[in-house]
């Protein structure tokens, strides 16, 4: 069985261990008990879509591409043999033109 949580984790320490920085430090940053980042990232707790906010933000990721991370892990782990790599057309007319890469 897949678990999302397991991925969120996952994911969340390869971009702190990318960015090299410690568990203490994104707590820290993130304004988050250090042991429920911990729990957080060996897929022992779920996080609020608050706490992933404050995470990615700690880590200067957006958490669009954390969130994107974890579906194109998900879909390896489902055998999907190809990944849709667009923006769906109706999220597009919501945005308009102001939608722009960072």
């Amino acid at each position: 069985m897949i678990l999302v949580r397991q991925e969120i984790g996952e994911v969340l320490r390869d971009f702190r261990q990318q960015k090299g920085r410690t568990l203490r430090q994104v707590a820290s940053r993130a304004s988050v008990a250090l042991g429920y980042l911990s729990e957080v990232e060996r897929g022992q707790k779920e996080a609020s879509s608050e706490i992933l906010a404050s995470v990615a933000e700690a880590l200067d990721v957006p958490i669009s591409i954390i969130m994107r991370e974890v579906g194109d892990r998900i879909s390896v782990l489902e055998g999907l043999q190809t990944f849709p790599d667009v923006v769906p057309d109706d999220l597009m007319a919501e945005v308009g033109p102001e939608l722009s890469l960072r």
